[in-house]
Formats: C-alpha cells, sequence, structure tokens
C-alpha cells in the first residue's frame, strides 16, 4: 500500500508532465475502456486525494486510479525505452507530443465525469497533503471509535488521508505508545500531538527520493523494516507482528521498550513473527478500513 506522500510524487510527475498538453495517445487496456479514445483532448490536472490520483481532461472527465500495492505511474521522453514492467502489465497510456504516461498494474481504474469525483473519494477523512487539511476534524474521527486499535485507526483512510503502514510504526514509535493501544487510551498530551506530527512527517518526504523519519545521517527510519535489530534509541530488539482486522494483515513494528501499551508477546500469538531486515519500497475500500 503507498503512502500519502508517494502518491503526491506519482501526481506532481503526472501533473509535470501532461497538464496543459492535448493528448495525442489514449490507451486503456482493459475491457471496459477498451473502445474509449481521449485523443485531442487536453490534460488540465493530476491531483492526488489521499492515495487516490485524479487527471482531470477538458470536456468534464476524470481518470481515478489508485496503486493498491503494486501499481505505478511511469513517464518517458519522447523515444525512451519504456522501463516499468512487461508490456501485458500495462493498463493506461497517456501520450502528448513529448512525453507518454504508462500506468502499470492499475487495480483501480475508473473514467468518471469530473463533477463525480466525490462518489470515489467522498469517504475519505481529511487529507494530510492536501489544501483542505482540518487536524480537529481528523482528531475527533480517530477517538469516535475509543477502542479500536491506535494503527488500524491511522489506516482507516475515512478518519485521515494519506498514512500507510511505514507511517503508522513510525508514528506510533514517535508518539511513543504501541500501535495495539487503543485510541481512547491514548495520552490527552500525544492526542493532541498526533495529527501535527502526521503532517510533518508526510510534508517533510513529499519531495524527498527516500523517505526519512529520524533525521539521522545513517538510519532511514526508526522501526519499520528493522526487526529484530536494535532500537536506534535504547537499542531493544525491534519487535514485528501482524495488525489488522482479519481482512487483510499487515506487519507492524514497534520498540518494546520506548512504546508503552499492549502487544502481542513473542511467540504468545500465532501472527506474531520475525521478519528478516527489509528496505521498504518507497512509495487503496474493504470494511472497516477505507482506502
Amino acid at each position: 500500500m503507498p503512502e500519502g506522500d508517494t502518491v503526491w510524487q506519482a501526481a506532481k510527475r503526472l501533473h509535470e508532465a501532461l497538464a496543459g498538453k492535448v493528448l495525442t495517445r489514449s490507451d486503456f487496456r482493459v475491457p471496459k475502456y477498451a473502445t474509449v479514445d481521449l485523443t485531442g483532448r487536453t490534460v488540465l490536472n493530476t491531483a492526488p486525494r489521499g492515495k487516490h490520483l485524479l487527471t482531470r481532461f477538458e470536456g468534464g472527465l476524470t481518470l481515478h486510479t489508485h496503486l493498491r500495492m503494486e501499481g505505478a505511474w511511469k513517464v518517458f521522453g519522447t523515444g525512451e525505452r519504456w522501463r516499468g514492467g512487461p508490456a501485458h502489465q500495462i493498463r493506461a497510456i497517456l501520450g502528448t507530443a513529448d512525453r507518454t504516461a504508462v500506468g502499470y498494474r492499475l487495480q483501480v481504474m475508473e473514467l468518471l465525469r469530473t463533477g463525480e469525483e466525490e462518489r470515489v473519494v467522498g469517504h475519505l477523512g481529511p487529507d494530510l497533503l492536501g489544501p483542505g487539511w482540518n487536524p480537529e476534524r481528523a482528531l475527533a474521527n480517530l477517538l469516535a471509535d475509543p477502542s479500536r486499535p491506535l494503527g488500524e485507526a491511522l489506516l482507516d483512510q475515512r478518519n485521515l488521508a494519506g498514512i500507510g503502514n511505514i507511517y503508522k510504526s513510525e508514528l506510533c514509535f514517535l508518539l511513543g505508545v504501541t500501535p495495539w493501544l487503543p485510541v481512547g487510551a491514548l495520552p490527552e498530551e500525544r492526542a493532541a500531538q498526533l495529527p501535527a506530527v502526521a503532517k510533518k512527517l508526510l510534508e517533510a518526504n513529499r519531495d524527498r527520493p527516500v523517505r526519512r523519519t529520524t533525521g539521522l545521517h545513517r538510519h532511514d527510519l526508526f522501526v519499520y523494516g528493522r526487526a529484530p535489530r536494535p532500537c536506534l534509541r535504547c537499542h531493544t530488539p525491534v519487535r514485528v507482528a501482524d495488525q489488522g482486522d482479519g481482512s487483510q494483515e499487515r506487519p507492524t513494528y514497534w520498540c518494546p521498550t520506548c512504546q508503552s501499551g499492549p502487544a502481542p508477546a513473542p511467540g504468545a500469538s500465532r501472527q506474531w513473527r520475525e521478519h528478516h531486515p527489509r528496505r521498504p519500497t518507497p512509495g487503496r475500500p474493504s470494511p472497516p478500513r477505507a482506502h
């Protein structure tokens, strides 16, 4: 699942490559839109909304895409070899006189009227990287279900949009609590800090090629992907366990010393397992988590 900063970067690339230009090529390689041709239309803009991408064209049309786990938009210059995967993984091609945007492995792709965009993104909470960011509303959404584990609440895009599994783990570490702590048990002072810290993390990384949360020269992330290596603060081995509502489990990292709150004990849960250290890939609705 991409993080909000990854989607923001993808939107920026698409916007800079296509906005204000006329399409000279339009190719949608999915049965539903196989006969649709947008050639001759001007691309107006591409905007991110949480983890969704909205590419708008003259005539009141919007292409809504979502990268999910493996999707990607790549932009190539004239004559440049396409390097995003094999041809059978291409789902969309939008070309202008000097740039071509190619969508690989897009599991969500939908053409709709621009006036109907709220149908696909209206369920989202305040966007951490959007112009309508509202920290008070985001916090109220999170606290609306006080018994829900913090990690699950942070991933629910209906509460606030943009946090993925990496930022979930890193944000909980910075707040000093485990992702299994019920939202209602979050100390008042830390709850008040949460929206600002989350926004700061995403804003600091939206223009970076490598995501960093630590401010340290040799280490990019505090806990994500570090199990069973030592915590950067206290040197306790970082732990990892699956967390989820049963529909989709996600590896969740935490330091048992630096973070207070409930957590699976090593070996006590079938969900718990150590993951080999793996560098996360830099940078989607099934209830109860909405994307």
